[in-house]
């Protein structure tokens, strides 16, 4: 149980955000939720005000949020970066550099900030969870995603090299990496109704299905938890065995 430490989830309306938020509440935790997206202020408010314990935060600087969160709570004691950004399909030969850039900033400038900051208020204190929410897909690698798997293969890197640094501190920190899970992030309704569709995913699966926000956030869970002290720089696909 996390018998009420504070926990900032990020982009809690996107990917497995709200599942994360959930999942850490029901451990015990007290969570805040944060949002860059100001078109998602209305379902996170209302999101949070549904959930006991669950607080939102409004949309500023990641040095501002955690800022927040201690001045709420007195401390921050988990991050989960769940980071966000769509994948954009394009050949190498045809892809935009500004549409790169931009997988670039959310997939790794805006995590690399939060966690650099939470880092900043968990050394002096020796302790400290980072969880990141990733992606399954730099492991295979995916013809006509590169910006994609590129920013999230990087977002990976940066798990394991700052699991190494912040390990002195007893900050562990760890990534999940899922694919093919249910979300409307990257599987909208319209494309979860198209059987067509459905089959060429899940074939793709050795599952043979798709995961659910729930199976990740209980992944998260446990990195956040005190049964994971112990485990740092580890990369975990939730994919179903495809990665």
């Amino acid at each position: 149980m996390l018998n009420g430490k504070a926990a900032l989830v990020t982009n809690v309306m996107h990917f497995v955000g709200s599942a994360a938020a959930r999942a850490l509440q029901q451990q015990g935790a007290r969570v805040f939720c944060h949002d860059m997206s100001f078109t998602a202020k209305a379902a996170r408010d209302a999101f949070c005000e549904s959930v006991p314990n669950v607080t939102a935060l409004a949309e500023t600087s990641a040095h501002e949020t955690i800022a927040a969160v201690e001045n709420a709570a007195g401390s921050i004691e988990i991050l989960v970066c769940n980071d966000f950004f769509p994948a954009i399909r394009a050949p190498v030969d045809e892809a935009k550099t500004e549409d790169l850039r931009a997988s670039l900033d959310a997939l790794v400038v805006v995590p690399f900030e939060f966690a650099a900051a939470a880092a900043a208020r968990m050394k002096p204190r020796r302790s400290g969870k980072i969880i990141l929410v990733t992606s399954a897909a730099p492991f295979h690698g995916l013809p006509n995603y590169s910006m994609y798997a590129t920013a999230r293969g990087a977002a990976n890197s940066m798990a394991l090299s700052l699991a190494k640094e912040l390990a002195g501190a007893n900050i562990q920190v760890n990534a999940v990496a899922p694919n093919y899970v249910e979300s409307p992030s990257y599987f909208p309704k319209s494309l979860i109704e198209n059987p067509a569709a459905m089959k060429k995913f899940t074939e793709k699966v050795p599952l043979k299905r798709l995961g659910q926000p729930e199976e990740v956030a209980a992944a998260i869970a446990f990195f956040a938890s005190t049964g994971s002290d112990f485990i740092t720089g580890h990369v975990l696909p939730v994919a179903g065995g495809w990665a």
